[in-house]
């Protein structure tokens, strides 16, 4: 697979303050790739560098085989961004605010109103298609957010905390769309602190904490790496829970409840990658 995304020694400083310390990571074709840290970690700035708003201080960063200082008009109409409704416009209905961004991504005239119809159903939006933003809540916002990422067929997808505040079913509606676009071969940034949506969604992830990449690698093998207790624990049906030590000693206990069918459930004790962040910063995501 090609890499669609890389940085090499990447920084970006705001005067004497440094945001990004030399980040190196690559983002293959077609992956999902998630970077975690809590708010002012810089994780906006790096994607406003990736889409060239930015020019970083110093360092290399390349999108779709292009430097991101000189991207063109092709790496351009190949990206898609949600950022914080970024956008939207209040005044207009949901209909005419993706109407106006299929015109300038020159959608045929002909072709709009299936095109819009299309994805708007696709969203859950089409009932409230003649809604001013102004009036749809803040799920309702961030799904439109995302269906005007979505309107340019990108190859690459950036998308900043695109769950962030939203109710678990709206959230799983979310994530149910990026992987129908991971099956297409999109490659998909997405920052977010939410555990569960990094685990769930992403192939691989990067732990970001005062401009630095603490960590990078798949979410079960970086909490491996950092499962030190390295238990199992059984809950059995008296609700009585048991730790045993992960190895050859725990062969004949557990055999023992498993043939006196006591067992409720069974869990590994690897911790999260809420619990890896704070081991490794002494400070959470939220």
């Amino acid at each position: 697979m090609n890499d669609t995304i890389i940085t090499e020694n990447l920084s970006h400083c705001f005067g004497a303050h440094t945001v990004l310390d030399k980040l190196s990571f690559k983002v293959q074709e077609g992956e999902v790739f998630g970077l975690l840290g809590p708010s002012g970690a810089g994780k906006t700035t790096l994607i406003k560098i990736l889409t060239g708003q930015l020019t970083q201080t110093d360092g290399h960063a390349s999108l779709l085989g292009a430097d991101t200082r000189k991207l063109g008009r092709e790496e351009h109409a190949g990206i898609g961004a949600m950022m914080d409704n970024f956008g939207l416009y209040e005044r207009l209905s949901v209909y005419d605010n993706l109407a106006f961004y299929a015109e300038i991504y020159q959608v045929p005239h002909r072709q709009i109103a299936k095109m819009v119809t299309d994805i708007l159903k696709s969203m859950k939006l089409y009932d409230s298609r003649k809604t001013a933003v102004s009036g749809l809540s803040k799920g309702m916002k961030n799904r439109l957010s995302l269906a005007r990422a979505l309107m340019n067929h990108a190859k690459v997808l950036f998308l900043d905390e695109p769950t962030s505040g939203l109710d678990p079913a709206t959230t799983r509606e979310i994530h149910d769309v990026l992987r129908e676009q991971k099956a297409k071969g999109t490659t998909i940034f997405l920052t977010t602190h939410n555990m569960f949506e990094a685990e769930s969604l992403c192939d691989h992830v990067g732990l970001l904490s005062g401009g630095h990449l603490i960590e990078y690698g798949e979410p079960d093998e970086i909490c491996r790496k950092y499962n030190h207790l390295n238990r199992i624990e059984i809950t059995l049906k008296n609700g009585e829970t048991i730790t045993l030590t992960n190895d050859c000693t725990a062969a004949a206990p557990l055999a023992n409840y498993l043939e006196r069918e006591e067992i409720s459930a069974i869990h590994s004790t690897e911790p999260t990658l809420e619990s890896v962040f704070i081991e490794l910063t002494g400070k959470g995501l939220d």
